[in-house]
């Protein structure tokens, strides 16, 4: 593989695989707040969102980190008070004494703040508009979660991603394009030089903080009451500690963790069980950054054809991206590693996304119990039939199934699960 596409394809991971603090939706939507009060340039007197269906339904029952809160109305006043659009999706990363102001201003303005959802438009989509003493200001981020699409203020617009793009706006947008294959994954994973790799050690360093959290108790507990059970069960201890990090991220931990493709616990998903199935094998530490890039980068190339919000949960994409490293990890070739990927389309191609939720680490657990039988089927050289449900001969073939599944079959599946969100008694 050469240079010139190696450097792509970093550059795709490192715009993909990167630190949120909280969950990506309540952090994409504080984001988009703070720019409009920064445009603003003053205190508003109101704020009023437009989100998505798929944004308001992950932004619904989440814990905010370090308010003991959830929903949305505690992010907008965080990012209404101290906000600092320059942080990304670390937005929400505030000391205490920040975070009781927020809470002071919620409390005095929470009638203030409006929440609607926008019907048609992407699946990403999220619009503020603050004004304040006669003036207004309008920020929309759209597609991806820190991609700024139109700024506006008192009516001019400030920015407009339709009438141009920022050079480094238009080299992330370029390399966007590049057209990954599951061979070039697999090559790029096992071959690129070890420097380029490196910088993916620190998801293991920041995530593995939030499974000791997680550890000590919190969201479902599912975490630490699976560690409880497994002794010393490799694949129950390996689901242990990563469904714990979603256990504390869900429940409003203060750390960040690194995210793929836009989600906290596809990044978790995608890191902590194959760094500690790695140690825990006695792998080597190259085989492991290997298995490490493997993963991400798989669950990313799988991610695009679904689409950034889906009905299609996207543990779906993490926990076979991390089916493919366990696959590597065993010593499997990349024809196993498409066995392991064709059992995981066979398996869970079902699994809905009702919204981030403390029960997301549920899910988690069972996408990674699968990866793990998945991948020692594929091992042992047992694969689905092609004439399986979403499987065909070609593995990009039942990857682009998958991903016509989770982008266009599940609309009305959406649709479905947002109406009875919004009207539980």
């Amino acid at each position: 593989m050469d240079k010139q596409l190696r450097e792509q394809i970093k550059d795709i991971m490192q715009h993909e695989v990167v630190p949120a603090t909280g969950c990506t939706e309540p952090g994409a939507v504080a984001l988009c707040v703070a720019k409009a009060v920064e445009t603003l340039g003053s205190m508003p007197a109101s704020v009023r969102l437009k989100l998505s269906k798929n944004v308001f339904k992950n932004a619904m029952g989440v814990g905010i980190p370090g308010t003991g809160m959830i929903g949305l109305p505690i992010a907008v006043a965080m990012a209404v008070t101290h906000g600092n659009s320059m942080r990304g999706l670390e937005v929400l990363t505030m000391p205490e004494n920040q975070v009781q102001d927020a809470k002071q201003w919620l409390a005095n303005h929470a009638d203030s703040i409006n929440i609607s959802v926008k019907e048609n438009g992407d699946k990403l989509y999220i619009e503020c508009l603050a004004e304040a003493n006669g003036h207004a200001a309008t920020a929309v981020i759209a597609k991806r979660h820190t991609d700024f699409v139109h700024v506006e203020h008192d009516g001019k617009v400030v920015f407009n991603q339709k009438h141009g793009l920022i050079a480094e706006e238009k080299q992330d947008e370029d390399a966007g394009q590049l057209h990954l294959t599951a061979r070039m994954v697999y090559d790029y994973a096992t071959s690129a030089p070890l420097d380029e790799l490196d910088w993916l050690r620190e998801t293991v360093t920041y995530n593995n903080a939030a499974s000791e959290c997680g550890l000590e108790g919190m969201g479902l507990h599912t975490g630490q009451i699976l560690m409880e059970q497994a002794r010393g069960d490799m694949v129950h201890t390996v689901v242990a500690r990563t469904v714990a990090a979603s256990d504390a991220r869900m429940d409003g931990c203060t750390r960040p963790v690194y995210s793929n493709s836009g989600s906290g616990n596809q990044g978790i998903c995608c890191t902590l069980p194959v760094y500690y199935y790695g140690k825990l094998k006695g792998n080597t530490d190259e085989q492991i950054l290997r298995a490490l890039t493997m993963s991400h980068l798989m669950s990313i190339y799988i991610k695009r054809g679904i689409g950034r919000l889906s009905a299609l949960c996207g543990i779906v994409n993490a926990t076979m991206g991390v089916s493919a490293a366990l696959t590597y990890l065993e010593g499997g070739s990349f024809e196993q590693v498409g066995f392991a990927l064709k059992n995981m389309i066979n398996t869970i191609a079902g699994m809905v996304c009702d919204g981030a939720k403390p029960s997301c680490a549920l899910k988690m657990s069972v996408g990674l119990y699968s990866a793990f039988v998945c991948s020692e089927l594929a091992v042992h050289r047992r694969v689905v039939d092609s004439t399986d449900g979403l499987s065909e001969r070609d593995l990009d073939c039942s990857i682009r199934n998958l991903g016509r599944l989770g982008k266009d079959g599940m609309n009305q599946t959406d649709d479905m699960i947002l109406d009875i969100m919004t009207h539980k008694k």
